[in-house]
């Protein structure tokens, strides 16, 4: 059975783990890590403006976040990209902040899962 909190949907994680409540708190485990990496590095890209490499992080980091059903923040990550691709840079430290922000806002969510 799927659970809606604010942040997160995890209807595609119960299909992926069809019940096996371990499995599901390993991918529930794997992107909380992963949230700290996409965190640190979206950051760190931004401060140093290394558009390419924001790009390609916003990109994995779209695809966890719409895992988890992250639909709002996995549009924003490929907005990012879209626009650190095509050089339009004007609104892309907003929404990399509120990216990160969003993406922080899940883990105390992807906590209760872990021990749920």
């Amino acid at each position: 059975m799927s659970t809606t909190f604010q942040h997160i949907n995890t209807a595609q994680i119960d299909t992926l783990s069809a019940g096996d409540m371990v499995f599901k708190k390993e991918l529930a485990q794997i992107f909380l890590e992963q949230i700290d990496e996409f965190t640190t590095n979206m950051g760190s890209f931004l401060a140093s403006e290394q558009w390419d490499k924001l790009a390609r992080e916003a990109h994995t980091a779209k695809s966890s976040a719409m895992t988890f059903g992250m639909e709002k923040t996995g549009t924003l990550l490929k907005k990012i990209q879209l626009e650190c691709e095509a050089g339009n840079l004007n609104e892309v430290p907003q929404m990399v902040q509120d990216a990160i922000h969003q993406l922080q806002a899940a883990v105390p969510e992807l906590n209760q899962i872990l021990n749920g």
